[in-house]
């Protein structure tokens, strides 16, 4: 799976748990500074990367990870 395909996929994550139109997700966001997640929604955001991928996480990384972007290339990290 290619970045782009990991890309769209996380924006689809994102914008069903934060309820916002993917069209204002981008790469450099901060999940809670830009996108407004707060703590529980972190937590909703993990576990639906999880099941969208099909992997398992450590909760502390990926609690670590803070940008889209970030997200993006630690699932792709996953997938390898």
């Amino acid at each position: 799976m290619d970045r782009d395909d990991v890309k769209q996929r996380v924006y689809g994550v994102i914008a069903s748990v934060l309820k916002m139109d993917e069209g204002r997700i981008e790469e450099s966001h901060s999940f809670t500074a830009d996108l407004g997640a707060e703590s529980v929604q972190s937590v909703e955001l993990m576990a639906g990367f999880e099941e969208e991928f099909e992997i398992e996480m450590d909760e502390d990384d990926a609690l670590a990870v803070q940008t889209v972007g970030g997200a993006i290339d630690f699932i792709g990290k996953h997938l390898d």
